[in-house]
């Protein structure tokens, strides 16, 4: 499944795939693979994306379960 809100807070912040994956020390094709749903990132990689975009783990990668 794409991460829409992952890309959302990038562009929000006027941000290359290229500038966040410098920020939290991946390549640009890692932060790709994860915004096209293609990569499962580690926990501290996740962890490391929601602090360089200012946002929570929930607000980024929680599904929710749309039968509750």
């Amino acid at each position: 499944m794409k991460n829409l809100r992952m890309k959302a807070a990038r562009v929000g912040r006027d941000w290359s795939q290229a500038e966040l994956a410098e920020r939290v020390g991946v390549t640009r094709q890692t932060i790709g693979m994860i915004e096209a749903g293609r990569f499962n990132p580690s926990l501290a990689l996740c962890v490391a994306i929601c602090r360089a975009l200012g946002t929570t783990l929930n607000d980024l990668f929680w599904e929710e379960d749309e039968r509750a």
